[in-house]
């Protein structure tokens, strides 16, 4: 038997010694065949089974999955010479965390950019800010003349005095590179004037339905933010890894970003075929380190296809499965191109009178998509921000599921943030599933009270009326429009703070152990996965996270402030914490 590393020397001991007394009362079995691979004790072990916490006092693994799950005399009967004992010396360990909504494919390339998230996730505290970080990017990277430099998480919600970024300040201080620095909804950016010229935006250019092109002042010139369907251009061609190798090495440091967070299953949300078919070559390579779940948009639906056949959906091959279908009906409450029932208060993105948003698709295209999908029978992940917009899905679901409204069908409703009290019903009814985004009540919560008004805003994803309801619904941090930081998305669904120190909706909050709940055993349902994650049960993965305190625990208020230790996939280590 391994003792690992970091367990005490008087610890190490007192479990030899309970072994060989074990031993005395009979043979234990301990065939190489029959010994566990990893034996955890020592701290709380949480298994996520359950509406109520349960610890076990120890956890075995062996080839990959939970062996036991139980009491500590039960496991060192099932322990041997080569079983790596891990003492928890008082930590916590949890099931693997469940990635339920992000953009997996982004993270590829975000560790060539420039963080400009707004304090205290960024730099980006005004518009100086933003241009100095950009600056000292290509300072320090050497980037050439005529490069492309991309920035990511630019808020235009919280830049003081109502300065926001343009392509003036960037034309100004970057004359001679292509900028593009990528809005916090991932639904559009700021360009410059070389950016703007490379993808052919001009004061000739039209806005389509479902775009936006903000113009100067005075003027039919693009004054540099792009959003929605007229960003597209801009979103298929910006740079991509180049040769197999950079394929890999990008995964790899993605895949990284995910595990720093104990997450061992990662989502790519809206996923267009030539993505779809980076990471299935990193799949074939055999270099996927977590899981991945891949949701081809219904726009580039019948490329995938013919990239990965129909009959291969919703399994895993070398840690890569295609898990359904993305469309997208709306776009972000903080870009203010998120559908509504009723007009914004501040106006439009470029000062539109009784502005309520816009569906991404019209009505009548938003249908026939819907009932496609539902058609090939697989899952749908449906981005819906504003009541508007889930009540235009609600009307393409009755067209498209006449005759059977309340089949399950496997469809997450993502986002869902500015869900009506009266929509929750047709959520139970129909069995659709919201994915909220708590970290909303943090981020943009102010900036939602501005624009929308604070009885609407102090409801945003309404964890605790939808539990109320026997929903179980999960939680997601839309990476990078967030930060991937699962330890701020729970304190943030258990808390409801905002920037200011409000807190919003304070009868939406839910208990720590809800939000865990929300980011493990809901998400594996999410999945179909809950057979094997999800929770520490035998039979199941062992995708497995340790963290430095219990979140259940803490001082609420602190579970901001507890860190991944060790993350495993399949009993493997893939992160550490140094």
């Amino acid at each position: 038997m391994k003792i690992h590393a970091f367990a005490p020397f008087v610890l190490r001991l007192s479990v030899l010694w309970a072994w060989t007394l074990i031993g005395c009362g009979g043979p234990a079995q301990d065939p190489a065949t029959d010994a566990a691979d990893l034996y955890f004790f020592g701290g709380d072990i949480l298994t996520m089974s359950g509406e109520e916490p349960t610890y076990v006092e120890a956890l075995l693994v062996k080839d990959g999955k939970i062996v036991f799950a139980g009491s500590q005399a039960e496991a060192l009967q099932r322990i041997g010479d080569s079983t790596e004992s891990v003492d928890l010396q008082g930590k916590t360990l949890l099931p693997g965390f469940l990635d339920a909504h992000s953009h997996y494919i982004s993270s590829l390339t975000v560790a060539n950019q420039v963080n400009v998230y707004a304090p205290p996730a960024g730099p980006g505290a005004d518009v100086q800010s933003i241009v100095r970080a950009i600056a000292d990017h290509i300072e320090k990277n050497a980037i050439p003349e005529g490069s492309i430099v991309q920035a990511y998480g630019y808020d235009d919600n919280v830049m003081p005095d109502g300065k926001l970024l343009n392509r003036d300040d960037l034309d100004a201080a970057f004359p001679n590179h292509l900028v593009v620095v990528g809005h916090v909804s991932m639904h559009g950016g700021v360009l410059n004037s070389m950016a703007l010229n490379k993808w052919g935006y001009s004061a000739r250019t039209e806005t389509p339905p479902g775009g936006v092109i903000v113009r100067k002042r005075g003027t039919n010139e693009p004054y540099g933010l792009i959003m929605e369907i007229s960003y597209e251009p801009v979103h298929k061609n910006l740079p991509k890894p180049q040769t197999p190798e950079e394929e890999i090495a990008w995964s790899k440091a993605g895949q990284m970003l995910y595990a720093q967070q104990g997450i061992t299953t990662a989502h790519e949300g809206a996923t267009f075929s030539h993505e779809l078919a980076v990471m299935k070559r990193v799949a074939e390579a055999g270099e996927n380190r977590i899981d991945l779940i891949a949701y081809p948009f219904i726009t580039d639906l019948d490329a995938s296809l013919a990239l990965i056949p129909r009959d291969q959906w919703l399994t895993y091959h070398n840690r890569l499965k295609v898990g359904g279908v993305k469309i997208t009906i709306d776009g972000s409450p903080q870009g203010k191109t998120a559908m509504f029932s009723t007009p914004y208060l501040t106006g439009g993105p470029g000062g539109e009178k009784d502005w309520k948003g816009e569906l991404t698709f019209p009505q009548e295209t938003i249908e026939p998509m819907v009932k496609r999908v539902y058609d090939l029978g697989i899952p749908l992940n449906l981005h819906a921000n504003g009541d508007g917009a889930i009540d235009a899905f609600f009307k393409a679901h009755e067209k498209a599921a006449a005759g059977d409204l309340e089949k399950e069908r496997h469809v997450t409703l993502i986002h869902a943030q500015f869900t009506r009290r009266d929509q929750l019903d047709k959520y139970v009814q129909y069995k659709i599933l919201p994915s909220f985004y708590t970290l909303h009540t943090y981020y943009f919560a102010d900036a939602h009270k501005a624009i929308r008004g604070p009885e609407q805003a102090a409801y945003i994803s309404p964890m605790a009326d939808a539990w109320e309801k026997g929903i179980r619904p999960t939680n997601h941090t839309d990476f990078y429009v967030a930060p991937l930081d699962q330890m701020f998305m729970l304190w943030s669904a258990v808390n409801r703070i905002s920037r200011s120190g409000e807190v919003v909706g304070p009868d939406q909050r839910i208990s720590a152990y809800q939000g865990l709940q929300t980011m493990t055993i809901n998400v594996a349902r999410q999945y179909q996965e809950e057979s094997t994650k999800g929770t520490l049960e035998v039979g199941k993965l062992a995708d497995l996270v340790v963290l430095d305190q219990n979140p259940i625990k803490v001082n609420p208020e602190a579970i901001k402030d507890i860190h991944v230790v060790q993350t495993l996939k399949e009993g493997k280590t893939i992160y550490r914490r140094l």
